[in-house]
């Protein structure tokens, strides 16, 4: 096993993306947007739920597949039942390790190829990936399935590349790749190390990837679970795009568990925000906590379910299970 996680690693570094940076002047903003939920716990009719997340981006004619759940094929069935065609989409987003985002990649993968051989062929990643997870004693042997999923992926012709910085993938779309941090969040579980010159260390995800899209409104950012703080991600955004604006996020940002103290600074550094989408491990009650702190309501701040999307110029449809009805 350690020698072919050396050769993926050396195969990898070829693919490895150095940090790159906005343009002088004014940066490429995208003109139209949706982002579809494709795995969440809620789900509405027709389709299936789990702890997990995918979401399906669509701008200006790029689609992208950010994340793939966790059961093999939820995604693939969630699609099929919302008729959504996903064989067209070339590039996925991981956005960390977790299972609960890498579980439907493989399946996803063999299925869309059979009609285009390119669909996700192409998978981004942060770097830190790769890393081997242990426990708290170091002795319990790695945590950390994605390298062997990584080698099955190539092995179906996929290529990755490994992102160390912020890169644009497209114009006007941004991936963050590892992300500062400057907020002191702890978005992730602990219970997990890393190795860093020899020492065990916390494994605070330090490869937590979020999407960044620039838009004549403001900045509407995906993301996964946000292990990296979803204020850390703000900050990001705003230094990739030069617009501190917050138009939506959108997907899981891990305040399921926060004490209200958080959620009130995590209001304080979204302010002004105009749509939230919450969707995963983001929570229930933190969602609902957030729409009071941001001003927002059951339009603006919606707790989203399999099919839910944002889409810019119109805001959230929600999904009837979700959904404002009134």
């Amino acid at each position: 096993m350690k020698q072919w996680i050396a050769w993926l690693m050396l195969l990898l570094a070829a693919f490895t993306s150095t940090a790159a940076h906005a343009a002088d002047g004014a940066p490429h903003q995208a003109q139209a947007v949706k982002v579809t939920t494709l795995s969440t716990m809620l789900t509405d009719y027709g389709t299936l739920g789990e702890w997990g997340f995918a979401a399906l981006v669509e701008v200006d004619g790029r689609r992208i597949l950010f994340d793939t759940g966790a059961n093999p094929d939820t995604v693939l069935k969630n699609a099929e039942a919302l008729k959504i065609d996903l064989s067209s989409v070339e590039e996925v987003v991981i956005s960390h390790f977790h299972d609960d985002h890498t579980g439907g990649l493989l399946t996803l993968r063999k299925a869309l190829m059979q009609k285009n051989p390119a669909a996700l062929s192409h998978l981004y990643v942060g770097e830190g990936i790769f890393a081997p997870r242990y426990g708290k004693d170091g002795q319990s042997g790695t945590e950390n399935d994605f390298p062997a999923l990584a080698k099955a992926y190539l092995d179906t012709g996929g290529r990755i590349q490994q992102l160390s910085g912020p890169a644009e993938i497209a114009s006007g779309i941004w991936l963050t790749g590892p992300v500062p941090r400057g907020h002191d969040e702890t978005n992730w579980n602990p219970g997990l190390t890393v190795k860093t010159g020899g020492q065990l260390v916390p494994d605070t995800l330090r490869e937590d990837t979020s999407l960044v899209i620039a838009t004549a409104s403001g900045v509407v950012i995906v993301t996964g679970c946000g292990h990296a703080g979803i204020m850390n991600i703000a900050d990001a955004a705003q230094t990739i795009t030069g617009d501190a604006r917050l138009h939506a996020v959108i997907g899981g940002i891990h305040l399921f568990a926060k004490p209200d103290a958080v959620l009130i600074a995590t209001a304080g550094r979204l302010k002004g925000l105009a749509y939230l989408l919450g969707a995963h491990c983001t929570g229930i009650e933190a969602t609902v906590r957030l729409r009071e702190l941001l001003a927002l309501d059951r339009r603006t701040a919606v707790i989203a379910a399999v099919g839910s999307s944002f889409t810019l110029g119109k805001g959230i449809a929600a999904g009837q299970i979700a959904g404002w009805t009134g």
